[in-house]
């Protein structure tokens, strides 16, 4: 292994639960979940089977969990009640807590409130 890989585990040591494997040297049948999910798959209950080690210089590495294909399962499609649900969640984050309006867009959670709520003076100037 390199020196510039970092300290990451080698694959063939049975003490460490997951192996784990450098950074892009995952073995062929294995994904990450973004992986699967990109594939219309999701892992479906199963254990993860190794994980890739990313290093980084100050802190400890990025891990990512690999999970297997031929275990993975289908995405389950969206059902009309979850569309709802779904669309009432988005709704409730456009409705201003102040004013009570719909803003028309999703309200910042760093002002909770609508811009016209959040900065009056700067409405009124306008």
């Amino acid at each position: 292994m390199s020196p510039d890989s970092g300290p990451c585990h080698d694959p063939i040591d049975t003490t460490s639960e997951p192996p784990a494997y450098p950074w892009r040297c995952a073995p062929d049948g294995l994904a990450t979940r973004r992986q699967l999910r990109a594939a219309g798959l999701r892992p479906g209950g199963q254990p993860v089977v190794a994980q890739l080690e990313r290093p980084r210089r100050r802190r400890g590495p990025l891990v990512a969990y690999l999970y297997r294909i031929d275990l993975a399962k289908p995405v389950r499609p969206m059902t009309p009640a979850r569309w709802a649900a779904l669309a009432k969640a988005n709704a409730a984050q456009r409705v201003c807590p102040n004013c009570r309006t719909d803003a028309g867009y999703r309200i910042p959670t760093s002002i909770g409130m609508c811009v016209t709520c959040a900065y009056p003076e700067e409405q009124c100037a306008a």
